[in-house]
């Protein structure tokens, strides 16, 4: 069978944001790919193109699969009233009808009816394609691969957790066997087993997959192709060889870019070289040979002609170089402390007093902090160096507690002592004022020019100068989220205090974060949920439950 899978021209928008523009790309048949960006940059939207949900504003999408198309929307629901069964009735219900015609056609040709030959050969392919025979099989694989093997199906679904409710789509478009797969964030609400059920069924079966997901582990293990959905250029960009390729090709990207700066900026010295050198050549004080003025003035009128028209060639040059001019690509990511804490004072709750503070008394003293209903006596203490991961179900606290220990929420009792400067990161920042531009944003509250904002802001590398002048509340969600560290990484902090940090970025990003942590030097405390940044993480963990810390034993290596 033949699949397609293409935009051609595509752009798409909502009210005044642009998702893309003008995007022509092609999925590559069989294998899975997976999509990658930031949040709100266009994943989903482009995966509701492909599944026919959405059409697009101007161009078209071409979808060829004589195999079927299913699709898993993130954010779908289905109706409390029904039942299991009927969810997994539904999911079957093409292939039941192709079979149903099998019979009947089965019936026609044993009467003698030839004229269906063709159409029963059609139909018994597309059945055998699709697994039909192995259909009631493939449904208990995966519902017992994603931990509802014991699911009563008579059970109605607004009696099924969120989760459960989840995983049962999840199970019903599998067990439909279409050839071509739409998923997006199939992996939310899974745990370690489902998880891993999930990446092989998906490795090995036939067809193709497109799979939108953040989960960094996930991906590498079954995404042959990456494309990634960049918000800011608004298109679509392919990287082959899996996630590995991905990372590798973006390394190779940034080395070409440096390189291109190395050779323009030594283009631009030899030239202004030359053209020193050059207008150096007609010596005024030169001697004349035979007392012949004549021909003196003669010879150096024609040096200095060449030589003019020499340096007006280079002056040429360097114009068109400059006025083009290839910036050096930005430094990795870095967070830097104070250079000292010897000069800071001791604040609790807010009040400020005295202090002759040494390396070995604690930026952030917790001491039986209370919040209602989230925290219970929570007693916590971060010196410098120390590195901390918070862990435990949603809404156990973990995201309070961060609040507590910035100052952004203060307690019902108990006390919170700081000292140093605290860089914080809740999970969703807000901004003051969103209809103020993204350099605005980033420049509120702080010294300096426009200008002197701008170098820093550009010189992070985390937006394009054509971005800078865009209103906050016309920004996607990660771009949003890059502007949260963009600040975060432009102040000096004693402390980072982060929650969900990897949220809504690409993974690319994620990627240089990581990096930029390893190699912070202050107390760090981070809430994640991220599998890939949990499985790298050096230093001490803790789960919140019940609205408390308990410690969890470090792993032996």
């Amino acid at each position: 069978m033949s699949t397609q899978l293409s935009l051609h021209a595509v752009r798409k928008s909502y009210g005044e944001r642009i998702i893309f523009d003008e995007v022509t790309h092609a999925i590559t048949p069989g294998g899975c790919t997976g999509v990658v960006g930031e949040n709100g940059s266009g994943k989903s939207t482009l995966l509701r193109l492909l599944a026919g949900r959405e059409d697009p504003d101007a161009g078209r999408v071409v979808v060829v699969a004589e195999g079927g198309l299913g699709y898993l929307g993130q954010d779908a629901e289905l109706s409390g009233h029904l039942r299991v069964r009927q969810v997994i009735d539904d999911a079957l219900a093409e292939l039941r009808q192709i079979e149903a015609r099998l019979r009947a056609l089965e019936a026609r040709l044993a009467a003698g009816n030839a004229d269906d030959l063709a159409e029963y050969a059609d139909l018994t392919t597309r059945f055998e394609l699709r697994g039909g025979y192995d259909a009631e099989a493939r449904v208990q694989r995966a519902l017992h691969g994603l931990g509802l093997a014991a699911i009563d199906h008579d059970r109605r679904l607004d009696h099924l957790s969120g989760g459960e409710q989840a995983r049962l789509r999840l199970a019903a478009v599998l067990a439909a066997g279409s050839e071509i797969l739409l998923l997006d964030e199939p992996t939310n609400h899974l745990d370690d087993a489902a998880l891993t059920w999930l990446a092989e069924h998906l490795r090995t079966r036939g067809g193709t997959t497109v799979v939108v997901s953040h989960d960094r582990v996930f991906l590498e293990q079954v995404a042959t192709t990456l494309v990634e959905v960049d918000a800011d250029r608004r298109t679509l960009l392919r990287y082959g060889g899996g996630y590995p390729g991905y990372l590798a090709e973006k390394a190779a990207a940034r080395r070409r870019w440096a390189e291109a700066h190395d050779r323009w900026r030594a283009e631009v010295d030899r030239l202004r070289e030359t053209m020193a050198t050059r207008a150096r050549a007609v010596a005024p004080g030169r001697m004349m040979k035979d007392r012949n003025k004549v021909a003196y003035d003669r010879h150096g009128g024609r040096v200095q002609q060449s030589v003019a028209s020499r340096v007006r060639n280079a002056e040429q040059r360097l114009r068109r170089l400059l006025d083009r001019p290839v910036p050096p690509p930005p430094q990795p990511l870095r967070f830097t402390p104070p250079p000292t804490l010897s000069a800071l004072r001791t604040a609790a709750d807010g009040v400020s007093a005295p202090a002759t503070p040494t390396e070995a008394d604690p930026l952030v003293a917790a001491e039986g902090v209370t919040v209602r209903g989230r925290l219970h006596g929570v007693t916590l203490t971060l010196r410098a160096g120390d590195r901390l991961l918070v862990d435990g179900a949603n809404g156990a606290g973990k995201s309070t507690l961060l609040a507590v220990l910035a100052g952004e929420l203060r307690p019902d009792g108990g006390q919170v002592r700081r000292r140093g400067r605290i860089g914080y990161l809740p999970q969703d920042p807000v901004v003051a004022d969103p209809r103020h531009t993204l350099l605005a944003a980033y420049a509120h509250g702080r010294p300096g020019t426009p200008q002197e904002h701008l170098e820093r802001l550009l010189a992070l590398g985390l937006f394009d100068r054509d971005r800078v002048t865009v209103p906050v509340d016309r920004l996607s969600t990660g771009q949003r989220q890059r502007l949260a560290l963009a600040r975060l990484l432009s102040e000096p902090a004693d402390v980072l205090l982060l929650d969900e940090p990897t949220n809504h970025l690409s993974p690319g990003l994620v990627e240089e974060l990581e990096a930029a942590l390893a190699d912070y030097p202050g107390a760090l405390v981070v809430v994640s949920h991220d599998r890939r940044f949990r499985q790298r993480w050096r230093g001490a963990r803790q789960t919140m439950a019940g609205g408390r810390l308990h410690a969890v034993p470090e792993a032996v290596p």
